[in-house]
């Protein structure tokens, strides 16, 4: 009963049982990898509409960005979290059971708009329930919950459709999904007080706001220039990332190195483990340091330097692969650091519509960047196909890659202007 009764320790179990709806988001949205070669047997798309199918999550939970920071604002995390669980886990219970392709476009799109609300209502919660210096380890935190729903949609994942196939699979963590959607808005309070207790000291308080209010938060949102910086940073950063370990990463390492797709999924794992480690740790020594944009700079270097290694050779060894795809992310912590920068230049009653604005960039790199990929991969496809897939060749990862690797750079000049700016000031 302390733990229900202290809101110190309870605050802690509801951010958990928000966290396991939004490790399902990640499950979904980096599950085609592991999917890849049976989607495309069972709906006969080409590399382009494959990166399409799998960006269609992205391009509703992008566009849902904005609306989804009003909705955490005004509506409040317990309630928009709880319809979004339901929309999505309604969404790849569907997906599951499509019969084609433009069936399983849709049910994609569903599932983007249900997960698009969780992570803003997780910054959201945060916000009214942990103190400001408090909120980058919060935030890196809800990455590393993130890294597990990663972790999940790689060799777990992969043995389970080995094991019942992938309709049963993805179908049956819709249903998990569902039920626990309910349990959020059983146990989850917006704030300290919707619980019964007493501001926690050292938390600003989130009052209810206006429509004028939520108004003129948006606009001031978006006359920041860091917003738009931080927003390019996050569609190039955020886009590789989860195309990456989200579509292009199984396949690369299956068809370059004529490994199974079970085995070539711990390489996607172990990048997942880089988000479970990196962005807690580094958002727990930005906490600490009280520096932000120094670690980004230095973090771009090394997440550009860990992609090209990979662009430049094409193929080179299974070792150097598996560390470039774990300190990508691990690196992704550094980016993370830039939604404590967007929350602390606007007020607490505008965190929500400010994260979810620069969130929804971070999405919209996921939708472009897959299908760019595809189509590099299939301008330089042979004809070859092995059981109903294409085979790509060398060249054609290597120019995916060279792509990923050109999205790195430009987020590396993105915190070099943060830096700058910064300093400046």
């Amino acid at each position: 009963m302390g733990l229900w009764r202290d809101p110190l320790r309870r605050r802690w179990l509801l951010w958990g049982v928000l966290g396991v709806v939004f490790l399902l988001v990640n499950v979904n949205r980096l599950s085609s990898a592991v999917l890849a070669a049976d989607l495309m047997v069972a709906f006969g798309t080409t590399g382009a509409q494959l990166g399409t199918l799998h960006a269609m999550f992205f391009w509703v939970y992008a566009a849902m960005q904005i609306p989804t920071g009003v909705l955490a604002d005004r509506v409040g995390p317990r309630r928009t979290a709880t319809a979004g669980g339901i929309v999505m886990n309604v969404g790849a219970i569907w997906f599951a059971l499509a019969d084609g392709y433009l069936a399983a476009l849709a049910a994609r799109g569903l599932v983007g708009l249900g997960g698009s609300v969780l992570f803003v209502c997780l910054l959201r919660f945060s916000a009214s329930w942990y103190r400001a210096d408090e909120f980058a380890t919060m935030s890196g935190l809800g990455f590393a919950v993130s890294g597990i729903g990663g972790v999940l949609a790689t060799t777990p994942l992969a043995l389970a459709v080995d094991a019942v196939g992938w309709r049963p699979a993805i179908g049956g963590l819709g249903v998990f999904g569902l039920l626990f959607s309910v349990v959020v808005f059983l146990v989850v309070r917006d704030t300290p007080e919707d619980a019964g207790f007493e501001p926690i000291e050292g938390v600003p308080g989130q009052p209810s706001l206006t429509d004028a209010e939520l108004r003129r938060n948006l606009s001031a949102v978006l006359r920041d220039p860091y917003i738009w910086v931080v927003s390019v940073l996050l569609f190039c950063s955020t886009g590789v990332n989860l195309t990456l370990f989200g579509l292009w990463g199984v396949p690369y390492v299956v068809q370059t190195y004529g490994v199974s797709v079970a085995y070539a999924s711990v390489f996607t794992l172990l990048g997942g483990i880089g988000t479970v480690v990196g962005p807690p740790s580094i958002g727990w020594l930005s906490d600490r340091l009280g520096r932000r944009v120094d670690l980004m700079v230095v973090g771009a270097v090394a997440f550009v330097l860990a992609l090209g290694a990979i662009a430049a050779t094409g193929d080179p060894p299974l070792w150097v692969v598996g560390t470039s795809f774990f300190v990508a992310g691990v690196l992704l912590g550094t980016f993370v650091l830039s939604y404590t920068i967007v929350k602390e230049r606007h007020p607490n009653s505008a965190s929500g519509i400010s994260t979810g604005t620069i969130n929804g960039a971070g999405f919209f790199g996921a939708a472009m960047l897959p299908t760019a990929m595809g189509w590099a991969l299939d301008a330089y496809w042979t004809g070859e196909l092995v059981g109903g897939v294409r085979v790509y060749t060398e060249t054609g990862y290597r120019i995916a890659f060279g792509i990923a690797t050109a999205a790195g750079a430009i987020a590396l000049v993105c915190s070099i202007w943060l830096y700058r700016r910064e300093r400046a000031e």
